[in-house]
């Protein structure tokens, strides 16, 4: 009988423990990405032009200079909202979920590629925010949507949610592989690293691997974005805007690629950005 006690003590400080990692991952993967979302928004919104109108950097930067300063920062609430949400949200789910798996299934693959896409899929719950900030970073919707929650009122009163959650898919593949790649390849760099890890090397860790992740599922992020500019109508399959986008340019499989080298170099700052105040703030807290 003391034993069983005993166990059931033991099991339910295990579940209070992982509760409280829980919640302490999701405060740490909140305050990097509010780092991160500040310094790379005006990259990222080059490399939205470069996707959405296949032009070169510099076509993109003239037109984001003539547009003025005023302009830089718009539409910057909605990745504001749904990054530090996201990223929280990744790194929670993503650790509670692999511990769990792990007590259940014993195996830690199986455990990493479940936590992954649940963790990938949760994201997708915040989608709208990446919606809206496609249409508000869209120079075609300029005078349409005055700011965030115009934006949102627009889709909701004419479209209803559904419209809100157009190009989901891209979002759920690319959220889930890109989720398991970056953690089995920083699992990896950490037991590389060892003693030795320090800030820097965080950095240039999460800055490698996040490059090289985005860098793979980056015509995800070219199919999403021509889905949601689109407003109203039918519910694009993937494989249609997929063959629409490859004739509309040349048939060209690099066109799929069009921006990656700033979208690289984006990731490369932002990922060794949130690997690095990541584990900052975990050291911390933890």
């Amino acid at each position: 009988m003391s034993s069983d006690v005993a166990s059931e003590k033991l099991s339910l400080h295990s579940v209070l423990k992982l509760n409280s990692n829980d919640f302490k991952e999701f405060i740490c993967g909140w305050g990097a990405a509010v780092i991160n979302v500040s310094v790379t928004f005006p990259v990222n919104k080059v490399i939205f032009r470069q996707i959405l109108e296949g032009v070169p950097v510099g076509a993109a930067v003239g037109q984001m200079s003539r547009e003025g300063i005023q302009l830089l920062y718009r539409g910057i609430l909605p990745p504001l909202c749904q990054k530090t949400l996201s990223l929280s949200l990744m790194f929670s789910i993503y650790e509670g979920c692999r511990q769990r798996f792990c007590l259940l299934t014993g195996n830690a693959v199986v455990a990493k590629v479940l936590a992954a896409n649940i963790a990938g899929a949760a994201e997708a719950i915040l989608m709208p925010f990446e919606r809206v900030q496609t249409l508000l970073q869209d120079w075609r919707y300029h005078t349409k949507f005055k700011n965030t929650s115009h934006a949102f009122r627009y889709l909701l009163t004419n479209y209803g949610v559904t419209e809100c959650y157009r190009g989901m898919v891209p979002i759920i593949c690319r959220n889930g592989l890109s989720n398991l790649m970056f953690f089995t390849l920083r699992d990896q760099s950490k037991e590389l690293m060892g003693t030795q890890e320090t800030l820097l090397t965080n950095f240039v860790s999460g800055a490698l691997i996040g490059g090289f992740t985005s860098t793979v599922f980056y015509p995800m992020n070219v199919m999403k974005i021509h889905m949601q500019t689109k407003i109203g109508g039918n519910f694009e399959n993937l494989l249609a805007v997929t063959r629409e986008v490859y004739i509309s340019r040349d048939r060209s499989l690099s066109s799929f690629y069009k921006g990656v080298h700033l979208n690289y170099m984006r990731s490369f700052i932002s990922w060794g950005v949130i690997n690095a105040a990541y584990d900052f703030l975990k050291d911390i807290i933890f």
